[in-house]
């Protein structure tokens, strides 16, 4: 299995980007004609989140949605199996790049939005950085993440407590730490705030981080660009720190920045992900 998944990617690595992208989309459109699980994990999110679009709106944003989490499968290979700096020939427009130059330390606050897997690449050619990620359960799936993941000025902090005292590590040394908070975290790690008008179980570390630090959060993403033509990658400074101090508000502040992106281009977001398990249904 290990072997065959490798093959995979690297036939996708060696293709120009526009064809990965193209067979990416057929993988996408596969998904949503034969009624996969995928395709119903993205319609409850679909139908939950966007309730008052009509329903050939919200089929046709799931067809969408599809297509492009087959880009991101494909494009995983592209992104994993070539270097930082061939990585760096694809993001063919940056904004913002001027916020990193700052004396707060900053947190990079990246979605499961457009390609997420290249901007700590990117980013970690001038300045090292420090990216949270979920262990996977497999050990050799998870010895081949790491792998192809920290390399050279990127390094990964396990979401745990030996991580958190990593990034901690990190930001005194004024690097960069990047966290993708969009993801349930369980009861110890998370509370329930808003998200699209529906409570999800959302990420308390990075605010928590943020307002002991004294950090500059910056909202970042690589937002897809059609056939195949590359990427823009963007920095944005945001506020989610609430007056009030309190975690639940700041929680529901970050949800609400991530919201205002996902508007941007729904589809491009992780919609295959069961986001609001913890008061949503997705068996039926």
């Amino acid at each position: 299995m290990k072997q065959m998944i490798s093959i995979i990617l690297k036939f996708f690595a060696i293709m120009p980007l526009r064809l990965n992208h193209l067979i990416g989309s057929w993988i996408g459109i596969y998904l949503y004609i034969t009624n996969s699980h995928s395709k119903k994990v993205v319609s409850k999110n679909i139908k939950t989140c966007f309730a008052h679009l009509d329903k050939s709106r919200q089929q046709e944003l799931i067809k969408k949605s599809l297509v492009e989490m087959g880009k991101g499968l494909s494009e995983s290979g592209f992104i994993w199996l070539r270097s930082f700096k061939d990585n760096a020939k694809y993001i063919v427009k940056t904004i913002g790049i001027e916020h990193l130059k700052s004396e707060q330390p900053i947190i990079l606050l990246v979605p499961h939005f457009g390609c997420w897997e290249i901007t700590g690449r990117v980013l970690s050619i001038d300045t090292p950085v420090t990216f949270l990620y979920k262990p996977l359960r497999k050990a050799e799936q998870e010895a081949f993440l790491i792998k192809n993941r920290q390399k050279h000025g990127l390094s990964m902090a396990t979401a745990d407590k030996k991580g958190v005292i990593k990034l901690q590590r990190a930001i005194k040394k004024q690097e960069l730490i990047g966290i993708l908070p969009d993801q349930d975290p369980g009861e110890e790690g998370g509370v329930l705030a808003p998200f699209f008008g529906t409570n999800a179980r959302s990420m308390t570390l990075l605010a928590k981080l943020a307002r002991k630090n004294q950090a500059k959060v910056l909202l970042t993403w690589a937002l897809r660009l059609p056939k195949g033509r590359g990427y823009e990658l963007y920095l944005k400074p945001v506020d989610i720190l609430s007056e009030q101090g309190l975690i639940e508000q700041d929680v529901t502040l970050m949800n609400k920045v991530i919201e205002d992106l996902v508007i941007t281009q729904p589809e491009q977001y992780l919609w295959n992900y069961k986001r609001f398990k913890s008061v949503v249904d997705y068996s039926s």
